[in-house]
């Protein structure tokens, strides 16, 4: 009799474990997914700036057609960073730029064209 508990208690022990064990993994996958949809969020986000201020005449502060001289995105009146991300602007041209975001907690990091009509194509997602 004592040998059937020692038994049940290891088998226990090892259930437990591996219960524990998924239980963190699902928690680290939900947690990069989360990271990763407001990163994309944020990136559409720019988005729709960037192309309102590429429609807005110099007037009012838009680009008039154009996103050369554009060396951030507070041009658009997004910030350079927030809670979720950090955005970088580089090969700018009039018609499109690329934005490259990177996340705050998880390190993903996200490369989309913008154009005038906003993201251009599927942007390219880079995981940790």
């Amino acid at each position: 009799m004592g040998q059937q508990k020692i038994l049940l208690i290891a088998f226990l022990t090892i259930i437990l474990s591996a219960a524990v064990v998924v239980g963190m993994n699902v928690y680290a996958i939900g947690s990069l997914n989360s990271e990763l949809d407001a990163l994309i969020i944020d990136v559409n986000s720019v988005a729709a700036s960037a192309t309102s201020y590429w429609r807005m005449p110099v007037a009012l502060g838009g680009g008039a057609r154009s996103f050369e001289g554009v060396s951030d995105v507070s041009s658009f009146d997004s910030e350079l960073s927030d809670m979720n991300s950090t955005f970088v602007l580089s090969s700018v041209m009039t018609n499109q730029f690329v934005l490259t975001a990177t996340s705050a907690n998880e390190g993903i990091i996200v490369v989309a064209t913008i154009t005038q009509q906003g993201v251009m194509g599927s942007p390219v997602i880079t995981l940790p």
